[in-house]
């Protein structure tokens, strides 16, 4: 039976160029995210790349949790290898001057899809030798001004992942791996997004930043490793692999 690796988040920037990486390695691959012509495009691209690869598009919004389920339903008929939930988006603005509607969104995409998602792999992957990556952010360990909400759905993003990692790593007959990227300043759609600028210049941003393609082979570093989480330092712009950060209560 063919195994794919289920990206979310796929249509552009690190999930596109994490898709065509996986692809290079003969991967099957299942694409998801709302924006059709974009995901088609991809798979025409990933077909030049890699003729053998099967490649499956599902076009989800999950910022609607009913989609999110549904989807599920529909991932029940492939045996996945590996969930790569990286659909998100930022929102930049100090606290009480945000739209509030756009703070709604991204807290459904960045923590109730990426929870019920890692939740409903967990529960029907757990003893199988499979991989969980999460994408976080450098501002998903640290604060970022005017970017306190935003950060804080990273943080929930780190720290759910990290436990998920530690209860896995107490069941000894646990095979599922779950493990966190946190990508510091790349160069995606994400800054438009965030600061509402279509012509939002990350030359003018940052010093330094990492191209959507580099980010992708810090994923598949930790993809290749045991480490639980692959991070950039916003300093140094080093990627690092490392044990879980957060302090562990458990046993």
């Amino acid at each position: 039976m063919k195994k794919y690796i289920a990206i979310t988040g796929a249509s552009s920037g690190i999930g596109a160029a994490t898709a065509k990486a996986f692809a290079r390695r003969g991967e099957n691959l299942i694409l998801i995210a709302r924006r059709a012509e974009l995901l088609q495009s991809l798979k025409d691209e990933i077909a030049q790349i890699a003729p053998e690869s099967d490649v499956v598009v599902k076009i989800c919004d999950l910022a609607c949790s009913k989609n999110v389920r549904a989807l599920w339903e529909e991932l029940k008929s492939y045996e996945l290898k590996a969930l790569i939930n990286n659909a998100g988006f930022g929102d930049y603005g100090a606290v009480g001057e945000q739209n509030l509607d756009k703070t709604e969104q991204m807290l459904q995409l960045n923590v109730v899809a990426l929870t019920l998602l890692s939740s409903l792999f967990a529960r029907d992957y757990k003893y199988k030798p499979v991989q969980l990556i999460n994408i976080s952010s450098a501002g998903g360990y640290s604060i970022v001004q005017n970017a306190v909400a935003y950060c804080a759905s990273k943080f929930f993003v780190s720290a759910f992942t990290e436990g998920l990692h530690r209860e896995l790593a107490q069941d000894k007959e646990a095979k599922m791996q779950a493990k966190v990227l946190a990508p510091a300043a790349t160069k995606t759609e994400f800054g438009s997004v965030a600061t509402d600028d279509a012509d939002y210049d990350y030359d003018a941003a940052f010093k330094r930043y990492h191209s959507s393609e580099e980010m992708a082979e810090f994923l598949l570093a930790l993809y290749d490793s045991d480490a639980c989480v692959g991070a950039v330092n916003r300093d140094s712009f080093e990627f690092s692999l490392s044990k879980p950060r957060f302090d562990y209560a458990g046993k």
